[in-house]
């Protein structure tokens, strides 16, 4: 055996990008699989595989001939000579990361001919230590084909969580599952705020394992279960900008919105949505106008107006809940991890509870980038399911809304998005490549493929087959907190929490994060 390893093949040809290479007999290739090249341990080369192919020293008429004698003649002795110089399995690869001397270099140059290829092992990503990290986010163990490496992929949390992450794939490849480990092993980060809303309840019951749950979690929510903290608003707490961006509503309907929160001024803004229901007409708004947002308002808030009462049987109360986005604005401030359950709301009213909360957390952190006191805060990551439905193409084409914003320009503020998707196709071509952490999962839809290879910060060009190949749990890393795009396996929840449980009671003084599974 070579220093570098296993021998498992040889490069024949090709050009920088294609590069073919033959497999070594009673070896086995795979799509994805990762392979090293080089002189030796302290100078090498990784190489992906991304297609496979048949090869043979004979003609392909002399093939199909043989062929047929086997299948319609089962009792032929026919037999190749020296089959495992005749047939074999070829390959296609590309460079993906030069370590020389232990420093990292984008490959440049054609191996030699002839040159033999090794199987990866994990001496050969010493590189991606997780003691070369300040505030580590293990995502999963490195991935070559279908084999799983020891070795951990940790990235750069506040970096990464700031500049936006991107979780792309159809249905069943693990999205959730991968959303629940971020969260999990990075609910002890103080340095990080998370906030997380909840369309299908599916987040908490999960956290809730965590050995810390009473420090660093809070669920918000509607339902009767223990532990929870009301999901209730004040009505003083509304702007008409909360509906304006939720809302479809004509000009007319906006300036009506308007000007019922300016008159209501001298009264904090106390009254000015019962105004609109029993209250005085105002100048220059017609009985129409009103008697539609009248209509608008009584659904999304939930409101039953009759004579000259309004009552209130929802979220929103005209009475009480002040405080309920400033305790979540300051439990994000303090590093938690805080769920919001809109799993009971319809689109529009999930849509309005997560504008009016995330509205109020860029104002406050504009405020202090204006203060020179962003610096001491931590970084606030806010997790989207379903993401088009606030950042998609039509949305934001019809009228621009706070996540769009935060998609665009919320770095500076270090407010970022988990934006979790099916059709990353639906979201605008900026916006896809401000999402500077993609982890995709398994898609066998061809525009979604094209999507994320387009946006994607390292070359994917010859990755589309890879991409629709990958199996519930597999996952490829592309971003620019990483020298390549790196192939991973993510641990599946219940066994994280199983494998962290045991390791605690072993360790229980040594562990000051969560680490991946072994």
């Amino acid at each position: 055996m070579s220093k570098l390893g296993k021998k498992i093949g040889s490069f024949i040809t090709g050009s920088f990008v294609k590069l073919y290479l033959r497999q070594k007999s009673e070896e086995s290739f795979e799509i994805g699989q990762l392979i090293v090249a080089g002189k030796n341990p302290k100078d090498y080369i990784i190489f992906q595989i991304n297609d496979l192919m048949f090869g043979s020293q004979m003609p392909d008429n002399i093939l199909e001939l043989m062929a047929g004698y086997k299948l319609e003649r089962e009792s032929s002795n026919l037999a190749i000579y020296e089959p495992e110089l005749r047939n074999y399995v070829l390959a296609l690869a590309r460079p993906l990361i030069h370590l020389k001397n232990d420093q990292l270099f984008l490959p440049k140059k054609l191996p030699e001919f002839f040159s033999d290829v090794y199987e990866l092992e994990d001496d050969h990503l010493s590189f991606l230590k997780e003691d070369q990290i300040d505030n580590p986010i293990m995502l999963g163990t490195v991935r070559s084909g279908s084999k799983e490496l020891k070795t951990e992929i940790n990235l750069e949390a506040l970096e990464v969580f700031k500049h936006h992450v991107l979780i792309p794939a159809t249905t069943g490849r693990g999205k959730s599952n991968l959303v629940k480990v971020i969260l999990y092993n990075i609910i002890e980060n103080e340095k990080c705020g998370k906030l997380v809303f909840d369309p299908h309840n599916e987040y908490y019951e999960s956290l809730k394992k965590h050995p810390k749950k009473e420090e660093y979690l809070e669920y918000y929510t509607i339902r009767e279960v223990h532990g929870k903290l009301d999901l209730k608003f004040n009505m003083k707490l509304l702007s008409p900008y909360n509906f304006i961006d939720t809302l479809s509503l004509s000009n007319a309907q906006k300036d009506a919105l308007i000007l019922y929160h300016r008159q209501d001024k001298v009264n904090e803004y106390k009254n000015w949505i019962k105004n609109i229901f029993i209250g005085p007409s105002t100048p220059g708004v017609t009985e129409n106008t009103v008697g539609v947002l009248k209509r608008k308002l009584s659904i999304l808030l939930d409101l039953e107006h009759e004579d000259d009462k309004v009552n209130a049987n929802g979220i929103y109360q005209f009475n009480g809940h002040e405080s309920t986005i400033n305790n979540i604005i300051n439990s994000l401030e303090e590093g938690k991890t805080v769920i919001i359950d809109t799993s009971l709301f319809t689109g529009n009213e999930e849509i309005f509870v997560a504008t009016l909360i995330t509205e109020r957390i860029f104002s406050k952190y504009k405020n202090y980038k204006f203060k020179d006191e962003l610096k001491n805060k931590p970084v606030i990551s806010i997790v989207l399911e379903e993401a088009p439905r606030v950042i998609g193409k039509r949305v934001l084409e019809a009228r621009n809304n706070i996540f769009g914003t935060i998609a665009r320009e919320g770095r500076k503020f270090q407010i970022g998005l988990i934006a979790i998707t099916q059709l990353p196709s639906e979201i605008p071509r900026d916006i896809l490549a401000n999402m500077n952490t993609k982890i995709i999962l398994g898609n066998e839809m061809g525009p979604e493929r094209r999507a994320l290879i387009d946006s994607a910060a390292q070359d994917l060009s010859d990755d589309s087959q890879t991409i629709a190949s990958l199996d519930k749990g597999e996952a490829i890393i592309t971003s620019n907190f990483t020298k390549f795009a790196i192939p991973i396996k993510i641990p599946l929840f219940s066994d994280l929490v199983k494998y962290l449980a045991e390791k605690d009671k072993s360790q229980p003084s040594t562990r000051k994060r969560s680490p991946g599974l072994e």
